[in-house]
């Protein structure tokens, strides 16, 4: 069992726990569908998102317009809605993703791009951005490669989703996953072993570990741990990105970054941004805008949300 899975939480009891195996088993139900069903009831449960997840919807909102200023309130509408069917079409797809047959998971996986850049054993730190299909993107690698992987684990308050979600990741590969709680040192040291970490580090914190670098424009709470993980295992940064497609998800290996990482920790942040930014602008809406993603403020700023 890998690091940081607690085998021995104990199922939900009463209705709560009833009610959760329910909706895993609706979900195993689901991930048999044909894709194309599957996807007409992901844009229908997005819709219903966008009406009824009145916070997220103005969290969403206040997001775009933030990064995108340009964009007339239509746009924004538009946009954001889009996403709600993305972000509600990606976790229906969990179900095939995490239950499904291997041969299907594999087949609805594209990997494609500078697949060079995972090959040998140098220390590799993947930067792999929270568009909605994150978890498409993990499941591609360790379904397609022949190659252990490292992840972070952070435990769900959910004791019965959380046994769903972390045996579901660690279904290929025998990846080799590190509970978040056990800080810095064997997550360095499974790099060092040529183990890729795949890491996302593009979400709002707080200020702890973090640096107010620009975002879109904005200054943003920003963990440096990119940076510091690069540095501490001399390892290259090679970003990975999830689009869904009609078919499945096109997962694409981004060539490694040259330059990166410097000594400069708060620059190379800024850059990490820099280059979030231009990942995003391929496919916007598939990004994790229901995140409060400006909620930690430099001291003196008033916040945006409200």
């Amino acid at each position: 069992m890998s690091e940081g899975f607690d085998a021995g939480r104990p199922p939900t009891p009463g209705w709560p726990g009833w009610r959760n195996r329910m909706g895993l088993r609706l979900m195993r139900l689901l991930g048999r569908l044909p894709l194309s069903w599957l996807r007409a009831l992901g844009w229908l449960t997005g819709q219903l998102l966008y009406l009824f997840a009145r916070r997220r919807r103005q969290i969403a909102k206040t997001n775009w317009r933030l990064c995108f200023p340009e964009h007339a309130p239509l746009q924004v509408d538009r946009a954001v809605r889009l996403h709600f069917v993305r972000f509600a079409q990606a976790w229906l797809d969990r179900g095939w993703l995490w239950e499904g047959q291997p041969t299907r998971v594999k087949s609805r996986l594209r990997l494609q791009g500078d697949l060079q850049a995972l090959a040998g054993e140098a220390p590799t730190v993947l930067f792999a951005p929270h568009f909605v299909g994150m978890d498409a993107g993990w499941t591609a690698l360790t379904v397609h490669l022949d190659r252990r992987f490292c992840g972070i684990y952070a435990p769900q308050l959910n004791a019965d989703v959380d046994r769903w979600m972390t045996l579901g990741r660690q279904r290929f590969g025998n990846p080799r996953i590190v509970a978040r709680r056990q800080g810095l040192k064997p997550l360095v040291a499974a790099l060092r072993a040529g183990l890729p970490l795949y890491l996302l580090p593009d979400m709002d914190h707080g200020a702890r570990d973090s640096v107010f670098v620009p975002f879109f424009g904005i200054p943003t709470a920003t963990l440096t741990s990119l940076s510091r993980f690069a540095r501490l295992a001399d390892a290259r940064v090679v970003p990975v990105t999830s689009r869904l497609t009609a078919e499945g998800y096109e997962v694409t290996v981004h060539p490694a970054w040259s330059g990166f990482p410097t000594r400069d920790v708060e620059a190379d942040t800024a850059r990490m941004n820099r280059e979030l930014e231009d990942l995003i602008r391929q496919a916007p809406e598939q990004y994790y805008w229901v995140h409060q993603r400006f909620k930690t403020r430099p001291p003196g700023q008033d916040p945006f949300y409200r």
